[in-house]
């Protein structure tokens, strides 16, 4: 048995890719769901999917679920804004209810798109800036994640559909100054691989996105000048999604969005990991601390 696991993670199977000539275009794709289930599409990354979804798929409904509504200029967006507390379990279990009532009242049938965007980070020594801050981190990247998940599972198995899950080229190597953030998105990466082996054969896919350095608020929120990555290494939360969406065509599990950012993350999953960490320590320090907003 040993063997077989050695030999089998020397050598696992390649996915079924569709052939690039072959595959429908963006809106072809978007045109067989009809209703896309978002978290945190507020701003960011979860506000571009809204808006690129929003016109690549004009007939798609959108149901976002975060604590303020987003702002689109978009007249003709199908969009339902449902409140919700990505960190409280009561939060979920309520918006969740009302976005079964919101499908079967407005979209009773179609596949559905389940995207898992929301989450937060913080810089510093642990457990700065508190450990109230790092327990909720937890809560939103994770339990939220999974609990959201679990509740919309049987509609998604009934219907069909696809769930993304934002994760982070965090996830590929521990990250010192980030702890917490890069072990949260490393469940994430995992979670969502083996989630998708197991729902092989049920009409339900996942698919793991792995941004690098984006322009969001992100930085903001984790204690950084907004300006902390050169614009050299960071990518726009657009680009990110036209490459989620690509890869959910093409049927893949996992997308690591940037070609800087798939050479990082092939770097940082191959090498030993107290290698990839020390590595991370000195580039994420040096670069960082002293950009640490004030």
């Amino acid at each position: 048995m040993f063997g077989f696991q050695l030999a089998w993670a020397d050598h696992p199977p390649r996915p079924k890719l569709i052939p690039r000539r072959l595959r429908p275009s963006l809106s072809e794709v978007l045109q067989t769901f009809s209703t896309v289930v978002i978290t945190g599409g507020s701003s960011g990354i979860g506000k571009s999917f809204i808006e690129l979804g929003a016109k690549l798929g004009p007939e798609l409904q959108f149901c976002n679920l975060s604590r303020t509504a987003p702002v689109i200029k978009n007249t003709q967006l199908n969009l339902c804004h449902i409140p919700c507390d990505l960190g409280r379990a009561e939060s979920i279990a309520e918006a969740v209810m009302r976005v079964e009532s919101y499908l079967m009242q407005t979209v009773p049938t179609g596949r559905i798109i389940l995207i898992n965007n929301s989450g937060f980070g913080s810089y510093g020594y642990f457990p700065e800036p508190n450990l109230s801050h790092q327990l909720e981190m937890l809560d939103v990247n994770i339990r939220g994640l999974v609990d959201l998940t679990g509740r919309l599972l049987p509609t998604l198995k009934t219907r069909g559909g696809v769930i993304v899950n934002v994760a982070s080229t965090a996830a590929f190597q521990p990250t010192p100054y980030m702890a917490t953030y890069a072990a949260s998105k490393a469940f994430v990466l995992h979670w969502s691989l083996a989630l998708n082996q197991e729902l092989k054969g049920t009409g339900v896919s996942t698919l793991a996105v792995c941004p690098g350095p984006t322009s969001t608020q992100f930085f903001r929120r984790a204690g950084l000048k907004e300006r902390t990555v050169a614009d050299s290494m960071s990518m726009n939360s657009e680009d990110v999604v036209i490459q989620s969406f690509r890869a959910l065509a093409a049927g893949r599990s996992l997308v690591v969005t940037g070609w800087k950012n798939k050479l990082t993350a092939a770097v940082g999953g191959m090498s030993p990991k107290p290698l990839a960490t020390w590595v991370a320590a000195k580039v994420v320090g040096r670069y960082r601390l002293r950009r640490v907003a004030r």
